[in-house]
Parts: C-alpha cells; sequence; structure tokens
C-alpha cells in the first residue's frame, strides 16, 4: 500500500469520516513535512519517516490518552524536537502522555510526573521537581578571580571545598554548603577575600539520578 492509503484506512478505522481524516492527515502531514510521502510504498519509508507515520495516526482522531513507547528512536536532534513539541501541544490541548522512554532528556523536558522502573519494580517516583530537589547536591560551582588560598582560607569550617582548578585564566571552585547554610552565607564569606564572577547550583540531570537510583536500589535489594 502506498502510506497515504494506510494512513486513511487507519484514521477510519479510528472512527473519522473520508473528508474528516483527509482533512487532518493533510494537516499533520504538513506539520511534520511528510507530504512528500504520501503516495509513495510504505516500504520505502525509513526508519525515523516511518516513526513520523504512525505518530501521526497515533494522534489524527485526538485521543484524550496517548501511550507512547520511545517515540524518538530513529529520528535525528531536529526531529526529535519537532515531536517533543507536537506533544507538549496535544499535552496544552488537553491530553494525557504516557510515555516510556530511556532518553532520560526528553523526560526532563517533557515530564511533570516519573515513575523510574528497574527490574519491573518502582524504584522512584513524584513529579520531576520533586525528585530533582531530592537528589541535590547542594554543590555550587564558583568562578572568581583571587587566589585559591585566600577562598579556602574564607570557607573556614562552615563549607567544604570539593575542587579547585584553573583554566584560560578562570578560576572554577566547587563548594558544598553545610548544615544550614544557603547561597548568600557562602558569597557573603568569599566577597571578603576574591571577586565572583558568576555562582550556579550543580543540580544533577536525570541520567545522573536514574544511574544513582538504580545503584543504590541496587545495592540494597536481592534478586531471585
Amino acid at each position: 500500500m502506498k502510506v497515504g492509503e494506510q494512513c486513511m484506512y487507519l484514521a477510519q478505522l479510528k472512527g473519522l469520516s473520508k473528508s474528516e481524516a483527509r482533512k487532518r492527515l493533510n494537516d499533520w502531514f504538513e506539520r511534520l513535512d511528510t507530504s512528500a510521502w504520501w503516495d509513495k510504498k510504505v516500504e520505502d519509508l525509513s526508519k525515523g519517516m516511518s516513526q513520523k507515520i504512525q505518530f501521526i495516526i497515533s494522534v489524527v482522531h485526538q485521543p484524550k490518552l496517548l501511550i507512547l513507547d520511545e517515540p524518538f528512536s530513529g529520528f535525528d536532534p531536529i526531529n526529535a524536537e519537532i515531536i517533543r513539541d507536537e506533544m507538549l501541544r496535544l499535552k496544552d490541548e488537553g491530553a494525557t502522555i504516557i510515555l516510556s522512554t530511556h532518553d532520560m532528556g526528553s523526560v526532563e523536558a517533557l515530564c511533570d510526573n516519573i515513575a523510574l522502573i528497574n527490574r519491573s519494580r518502582v524504584i522512584l517516583e513524584g513529579s520531576v521537581a520533586a525528585v530533582k530537589n531530592k537528589f541535590r547536591t547542594r554543590v555550587y560551582e564558583i568562578v572568581y578571580d583571587g587566589n585559591v588560598l585566600d577562598l579556602t582560607i574564607s570557607l573556614g569550617a562552615h563549607f567544604e571545598l570539593i575542587k579547585s582548578e584553573k583554566s584560560n585564566d578562570q578560576n572554577t571552585a566547587h563548594i558544598r554548603l553545610t548544615g544550614e547554610k544557603t547561597l548568600n552565607d557562602l558569597l557573603w564569606v568569599l566577597l571578603n577575600n576574591v571577586k565572583i564572577i558568576s555562582a550556579r547550583e550543580l543540580v544533577p540531570d536525570f541520567d545522573q539520578i536514574f544511574i544513582e537510583a538504580v545503584q543504590s536500589f541496587n545495592a540494597t535489594h536481592t534478586y531471585e
């Protein structure tokens, strides 16, 4: 079959009339830049183009619930971004989307809530913000002008200097807050001896969170 014929057939199976199916499919084919494939054979589709067509068929009837399994497989970064944007648009229009993926970047960019599954067990769940907050290390990257010895003296016993290095005439230090100390407290003591250029918290991304959560779970559980 040709791509357009199969899409028309599947769209009508989902309850759309022939005219409505053609109208919606034309819109989606233009939106995802696949119009040139309408009259080509299904067997000629590349993996990425096949993924686009499958996505169109999944959403053409405007379902309220979408379950997508690795929807970005086979896509280059540009087309993956296009599909992400469409998923966000569908979510904004009221669709509920369940996404199964190993792409942690997509999880962070798209999801409101997550469940991390390891060996068929949910080992971590909650809102994206809450999960990221749970794995915060309270480590800040400080870029500064000055001497590392002066920086170390400023810290005293209230902050932990993890590392300090100089690259391209720029000093960078990674410092962990201890106790109830805040970033303001850290900047206050540092400004006595060095000039602060920038400060940012080093928040772990979801790849790091995934690794840490799985390692922690495996260390405390046995499997039969």
